[in-house]
């Protein structure tokens, strides 16, 4: 078993951590992340963390920002920043000690006992070291990390003035430290074999009737004897049992195996995104009485293209994409797990099976969170317009491609790979060795490189900007297109030039508009989404990707890039509903939703559209206004539309009345579906809300606290610009700032659990309106709110 013991000092002191462990001899694996004390250097002037003045440090927990930003960052951080930490580890004979960094950025230095470890490279991937020689056998351990997120000319992308987002500085990602007994399987970003290391699981035949799970594991004898081994791996499904396999070898001292297994697995339950079956496996190697424990989760799944199109399990899948960036307000990239889980789940619940992750491999906890929802992904390397001839460069890319796919290589819903530099001119043998790379890493045909040149990679990414006006054929292999939506409506030089603020189209024709940028303005956003996203289909594309899901900092215009369907704080716009709109009403799950739907485009109060738009993928859709109809439409591809299978629907109401617009949805001629909008009056509340999308908020977790403007009908009052105060704050920090302006009648502000989600209070003033979040134990909280 492991004991854990924790003891915080003072800010000026370090938090020591104590591992003991005991029998019986099984492998333990401690997080590291609470209690780090940090330093950034304003001033640039320390170069190593004994320069730093004792009463300088802070104490911290991770993932953590290098610092805190405004909500529209004018001058992003950029420098150096440290961490350090004590550690107290007393190990057996023979066994060995891992430490693990999820993702630091961008320029990591590590040292331990005043040892260097080494310095990664970029900011977005794992590194590991063996730390076992250093680590003292009396006594306490210093850890000592310096990074740095300055310009780099060999991790790129260009520098942050030229660039389109911000890479955050700091840990940002866990650390922890295992403890590996003398017969173990190692840790795959420590592997020298291509595709090697760790737990690596393939399908070299998937059906309906009968899949073949094959598991390569690499098993290292750091003992100073031979040993007996016995592997084993079973699968599970829901805790029951299903395939097992196990094989004995002997192991000389120091020798490094791969061992391959294969499992058979009878009516396997095979993983889609409409249902995203997930088993689990574990793999024990034991020896001399040790036995170290891995469990990977999996998804039975097999990929084909076939004339272009995208085939899974057997069956042709068109896939409707969205490209995401993984930051957030105030923290960066310092997302809890839960934030990235209910980023994934906002995504599925709009409408998406596919997602972009632009422009760089992003959270572990987003991954899986993918893999859970049917969610396919397509990870990226680091790149935006930007190439340095010097051979570290490319050295480089090379490396990241092979990290990213050794991280992610087991995730059900990996796609294919974009090894390739987002909008750079690559050289030709840098192309060819990114491609080599991803089939180096992935052995086998279910690996597929993507790029978004049209030559030597396995599948093409074009942007509908580059599209347009093209005199170029498309190549011969299968097509994504990569991003659409936004640049084509926002500057006449749709392509590369993207820092040249020339030509640009008028705001009110463009998709990026803010949430409280008023109604006609999403509607027009709404507008170049379902046109751009008919467009896409008279492609031969298999799959396409929106872009943007959530607005974001950009480090080239202090601005947010407000093209997303959702704003910053995930606040849906009426854009987001028609993507929601696009998927079939049989389609459905209580986890994120689903199923037939309608909802009216207007917010119904003077200055609105006398012609209402309604989304809906239901068969037809009746407006009524204050009970009477206003007209009776089928949801059928349209002259505007002719490829959308649910287009948007409009209705003439003659003129703006005061009072309810319901939309009633029908399908079979029955009523599945309805979506009511009643004119908005003078707000007379503020309710409060911990918007945890059904996520669970933990401590440490952080979440959104939203006040809602209503009026005596409850009815959200779409005002935006209105000053919400935040105080009294319970169970919680506000991390930022703790006033907001509301935007289409909502204000929120991100805080960072502390405590029990039902033990968080809070309250809020905005002028005269006044409002509290009670907590109520097992409830979550409920609000109270009233006018003075």
């Amino acid at each position: 078993m492991m004991n854990i013991a924790t003891m915080t000092m003072g800010a000026a002191r370090l938090a020591v951590f104590v591992l003991v462990l005991s029998a019986p001899a099984l492998a333990a694996q401690l997080n590291l992340n609470a209690s780090w004390q940090f330093y950034r250097d304003e001033g640039g002037q320390v170069a190593s963390a004994d320069q730093v003045p004792e009463g300088a440090w802070s104490e911290v927990n991770l993932p953590h920002a290098a610092r805190i930003e405004p909500r529209v960052p004018a001058a992003p951080w950029q420098g150096t920043v440290f961490y350090k930490k004590r550690l107290d580890v007393k190990l057996r004979p023979g066994e060995r000690a891992i430490l693990r960094f999820e993702g630091v950025m961008n320029v990591a230095d590590v040292w331990l006992n005043g040892r260097h470890l080494g310095q990664h490279l970029g900011g977005y991937l794992p590194f590991a070291y063996d730390v076992t020689d250093g680590l003292r056998t009396t006594g306490a351990n210093e850890l000592v990390v310096r990074a740095n997120n300055e310009d780099n000319p060999i991790t790129g992308p260009k520098p942050l003035k030229q660039l389109d987002y911000i890479q955050h500085g700091g840990i940002y990602r866990d650390v922890r430290l295992s403890i590996k007994p003398p017969v173990h399987v190692t840790d795959e970003m420590l592997s020298a074999t291509p595709g090697g290391g760790g737990v690596f699981v393939t399908y070299p035949r998937a059906d309906k009737d009968e899949a073949l799970v094959q598991v390569q594991a690499e098993v290292s004898n750091t003992s100073r004897s031979p040993q007996a081994v016995t592997v084993r791996h079973t699968l599970a499904w829901e805790g029951r049992q299903v395939a097992r396999v196990e094989e004995r070898l002997r192991l000389a001292a120091g020798e490094r195996r791969h061992v391959t297994m294969p499992l058979t697995l009878r009516a396997p339950r095979l993983w889609s995104p409409r249902s995203p079956s997930l088993y689990r496996l574990e793999t024990r190697v034991s020896a001399a009485g040790h036995e170290d424990v891995v469990a990977t989760r999996i998804g039975v799944r097999r990929l084909a293209f076939e004339d272009g199109r995208l085939l899974l399990n057997g069956e042709p899948l068109r896939l409707r994409g969205v490209n995401r960036h993984q930051e957030y307000p105030y923290v960066g990239y310092a997302l809890s797990p839960q934030a990235d889980a209910r980023d994934a789940l906002l995504i599925k619940r709009y409408g998406f099976d596919f997602v972009r992750l632009s422009h760089y491999p992003q959270s572990p906890a987003f991954m899986a969170a993918a893999d859970e929802l049917g969610l396919m992904v397509l990870p990226a390397i680091p790149g935006w317009q930007f190439h340095n001839p010097d051979p570290a460069f490319a050295r480089q890319a090379l490396r990241t491609c092979a990290d990213m796919i050794r991280r992610d290589r087991n995730h059900a819903s990996v796609l294919a790979w974009e090894c390739s530099l987002n909008e750079t001119d690559m050289p030709a043998p840098l192309v060819q060795a990114l491609h080599a790379t991803v089939h180096q890493e992935y052995p086998g045909d279910q690996a597929w490189s993507a790029g978004w040149v049209p030559q030597t990679y396995d599948l093409y990414l074009q942007a509908r900007q580059h599209r347009i006006g093209s005199r170029h054929a498309l190549p011969a292999k299968p097509l994504i297109v990569s991003e659409y939506g936004d640049w084509e409506y926002y500057a006449m030089n749709a392509g590369l030039n993207q820092d040249a603020w020339a030509d640009l189209k008028p705001a009110d024709r463009s998709s990026r508009q803010a949430l409280g940028s008023g109604e006609t303005r999403l509607l027009q956003q709404a507008r170049n989404v379902a046109e751009a996203h008919d467009d896409n289909a008279a492609t031969p594309a298999f799959a396409d990707g929106y872009w943007v899901m959530f607005d974001y900092a950009r480090g080239y215009a202090p601005d947010l890039e407000e093209s997303g369907l959702l704003g910053i704080e995930r606040l849906p716009k009426f854009a987001a509903e028609f993507f929601r709109s696009q998927r079939s009403a049989t389609e459905s799950s209580p986890r994120w939703r689903g199923g037939p739907m309608v909802f009216i485009a207007s917010y119904w109060q003077a200055g609105s559209s006398p012609r209402v738009r309604v989304f809906s993928n239901a068969e037809e859709v009746e407006l009524r206004l204050n009970g009477k109809p206003v007209g009776r439409k089928q949801g059928a591809p349209s002259r505007a539309h002719p490829r959308l299978a649910h287009p948007p629907i409009e209705f003439d109401t003659g003129g703006f009345a005061r009072g309810e617009l319901v939309a009633l949805a029908y399908s079979g001629g029955r009523l599945v579906a309805e979506h009511r909008v009643r004119t908005p009056q003078r707000p007379t509340t503020l309710a409060l809300e911990i918007d945890d999308l059904g996520v669970p908020a933990v401590a440490g977790d952080l979440v959104f606290l939203r006040a809602r403007l209503r009026d005596a009908n409850g009815t959200t009052v779409p005002a935006s610009g209105t000053e919400v105060a935040f105080s009294g704050i319970e169970g919680a920090q506000i991390v930022g700032s703790d006033v907001a302006a509301s935007e289409a009648g909502i204000a929120s502000v991100l805080v960072r659990v502390t405590g029990p989600r039902a033990g968080v209070r809070a309250r809020a003033q905005a002028g005269g309106l006044h409002g509290a979040l009670v907590g109520a134990p097992g409830s979550g909280g409920r609000s109270r709110s009233k006018k003075r």
